[in-house]
């Protein structure tokens, strides 16, 4: 939910896409260092392990934001959201062929279908695709995809630590502050001084995605098989595409919005223990019985 807003705090704030970044990370920061300052006095310093992993996980995240950002130039913020989130694909490979986390069945059963839903939510099928350069878009959104699945495998791999979420964070974000700097310097779209409405928006944006969405995101991560946690986070695109619809009127297609439902079925197919549930009514009902 924190992140879902993303696109739209940045389309409001109106930058370029290495301002958004820098200014992102910088405002997530003070949150985030609190919290890491916390963990450190009561569990002591971050293994070096874990600095390392987080530091190269930043210059990922900062790849994955700029691409994203330059995405929503091309296709809007709510499908440029849902192209970013293909990393379920990389993340599930990877953690199967490195971690060793064979998913389950019913992760099997659903990727299909959520992907089926990313490819009409993306503007590939059918007619009247919102966009202005969809295929430029899709482009910067598998690059994006790229980026994150390797924010998000790298801060697992580096923070397995689950009392400490916050500093590898913390580290990852300053390098994201820093490789993103030094991209809009080099290419000359970094503004230093944005207005201040711009600011306000840039500072909700570094609050709610920077910093409590991805301590959320971080503390998730090491408590779930690593293709579940990417398939809950799809419920980030569906949610940004509807808030793209009422806050920045952007139109989705219909078969767009066909897509956006195969998305939330298939996350409820991943996501909920259908059979454990139906176990527990029945456990429910004996026990019912049994005292009557």
């Amino acid at each position: 939910m924190s992140i879902s807003f993303s696109g739209i705090f940045y389309q409001y704030a109106d930058v370029s896409p290495s301002t958004g970044t820098f200014y992102r990370a910088v405002f997530g920061l003070p949150l985030l260092l609190l919290v890491a300052w916390a963990e450190r006095r009561r569990y002591g310093p971050l293994p070096g392990r874990a600095r390392r992993f987080a530091i190269v996980a930043g210059v990922f995240f900062a790849g994955d934001l700029m691409f994203w950002h330059h995405a929503i130039e091309y296709v809007g913020a709510g499908l440029a959201t849902v192209l970013g989130n293909l990393q379920v694909l990389v993340v599930g490979v990877v953690a199967w062929l490195i971690f060793g986390e064979r998913p389950s069945r019913a992760t099997l059963l659903a990727v299909p279908v959520v992907l089926a839903g990313v490819v009409l939510i993306s503007g590939v099928v059918g007619a009247g695709a919102y966009g202005a350069n969809p295929a430029l878009g899709v482009v910067l959104g598998l690059a994006t995809a790229l980026c994150y699945s390797g924010y998000l495998l790298l801060i697992r791999m580096g923070g397995r630590d689950s009392r400490r979420p916050a500093g590898p964070v913390a580290i990852a974000t300053i390098g994201t502050a820093m490789v993103s700097g030094t991209a809009g310097l080099v290419i000359g779209d970094l503004d230093l001084t944005p207005g201040l409405p711009s600011l306000a928006w840039l500072a909700l944006l570094g609050v709610t995605s920077q910093s409590i969405g991805y301590l959320c995101i971080s503390l998730a991560l090491p408590r779930l098989p690593a293709v579940v946690t990417s398939i809950i986070l799809l419920v980030q695109p569906p949610l940004t595409v509807l808030l793209s619809v009422v806050l920045l009127d952007e139109r989705p297609s219909a078969a767009q919005l066909a897509g956006v439902a195969l998305v939330i079925g298939g996350i409820a197919v991943a996501t909920i223990p259908l059979a454990r549930w139906r176990d527990g009514l029945r456990s429910r009902d004996e026990t019912v019985r049994a005292v009557e």
